[in-house]
């Protein structure tokens, strides 16, 4: 894990840079055009050993990376109990990233970085699971059959072809949207604190990860504290 410096052509013109840019894995973005920004490279999905030493020196944390590695970060905050005090900002490597998307982070890779680096923080809803994981983009369950909970509204009784989670922007915390049918139906979608399954063994998919082994019963809920995330304007 090798720290580096960038003392290049600036982003924009009186750029305050705070804080330390995560870059995880080979894809991520590199950041030589912005002048004076610490960086680290660390790998994909970065654990303790890498993310651990960077909290007790940083209260602002730019990742670079997947919506998994920014996951992998955001779950060393919980467990280190950070959440309150690092704020976290994201330049997605993917034009797919269910968490810019969600939060309406910007899709040019020099703006992401802009505001990553000098935006305001705009708390929005953690979510965990209940085998110590969190999720910051989309969750999802397919080809599932069993019995469902949005708090204590039934959201699913029988098969459903997906289920798909994600923090909700404006409401209590989850926004789930149940899918019957495999053509042309429209999603049931519920919004909650707590979306609890327990169905047919199946493997859930958080962050496009897959769930290391199949499960009978599943739950996602909002966490206490939000997730500091940067996406005012920069």
């Amino acid at each position: 894990m090798a720290l580096t410096k960038c003392r290049c052509m600036t982003v924009t013109e009186d750029l305050r840079v705070r804080g330390i840019v995560v870059a995880c894995g080979d894809d991520a973005a590199g950041f030589e055009e912005v002048d004076d920004v610490e960086s680290v490279r660390v790998p994909s999905r970065p654990g303790k050993a890498e993310i651990d030493p960077l909290l007790g020196e940083h209260d602002h944390l730019v990742v670079s990376g997947t919506d998994a590695d920014l996951a992998a970060v955001v779950l060393r905050l919980l467990r280190k109990d950070a959440l309150s005090g690092v704020s976290v900002g994201y330049v997605p490597s993917s034009p797919d990233s269910s968490v810019a998307a969600l939060w309406g982070l910007p899709k040019s890779p020099l703006q992401a970085v802009a505001l990553a680096l000098r935006g305001e923080v705009d708390p929005v809803p953690l979510i965990r699971d209940d085998v110590g994981g969190v999720l910051v983009g989309r969750g999802e369950l397919r080809l599932v059959r069993g019995v469902a909970y949005a708090d204590e509204q039934v959201a699913l009784r029988g098969p459903a072809s997906t289920i798909e989670v994600t923090p909700d922007p404006g409401g209590p915390g989850l926004a789930i949207r149940v899918v019957k049918g495999t053509l042309f139906k429209r999603p049931t979608t519920f919004y909650s604190r707590a979306f609890q399954i327990g169905c047919l063994p199946t493997r859930p998919v958080s962050d496009d990860v897959v769930h290391e082994r199949s499960v009978g019963k599943w739950t996602w809920y909002r966490h206490t504290q939000d997730l500091r995330l940067v996406r005012g304007p920069a």
